[in-house]
């Protein structure tokens, strides 16, 4: 069951993407444009995910979600280096081409090639950035 729901929420947020013209580069990069000719659609496409997610949560902070057999929230709360860069380098790829992740995947839908090669690339990116921090913290350890 807890499948069935992965797969019918996938399926609904990139439906709301494709409707809402979030897998197209450009209207994102018009928001990202605040000099330019700006394009607010992004922020009304935030602005209605959070005004379904924040209640939602608010009802569910104190239970498990459905399906699950427990519901951990992150202990963290302090802005750290690794943070910091991440978020810098995630700006970077969004802002000079236009894609986070759940519209780059959700673009696959269409067959776009640019998407294909994007997801691909974070993927590989992904994979680059948690083998660097492995020998990072292997290197640690050792000189320790």
């Amino acid at each position: 069951m807890k499948n069935w729901v992965a797969l019918i929420s996938g399926l609904l947020f990139g439906v709301g993407l494709a409707v809402s013209g979030m897998t197209d580069t450009a209207k994102v990069l018009g928001f990202l444009d605040f000099f330019g000719e700006w394009d607010a659609t992004l922020a009304f496409v935030m602005a209605a995910g959070l005004a379904v997610t924040i209640p939602a949560y608010r009802l569910t902070k104190d239970h498990r979600p459905w399906f699950e057999t427990g519901f951990s929230l992150p202990k963290a709360s302090q802005l750290d280096v690794r943070l910091i860069g991440g978020a810098i380098i995630f700006g970077l790829g969004w802002g000079l081409y236009g894609y986070c992740p759940g519209p780059a995947v959700a673009a696959i839908a269409y067959g776009r090639l640019d998407a294909i090669v994007f997801v691909i690339m974070m993927a590989a990116g992904m994979y680059l950035a948690e083998k660097l921090i492995r020998v990072r913290d292997k290197a640690g350890a050792s000189s320790t």
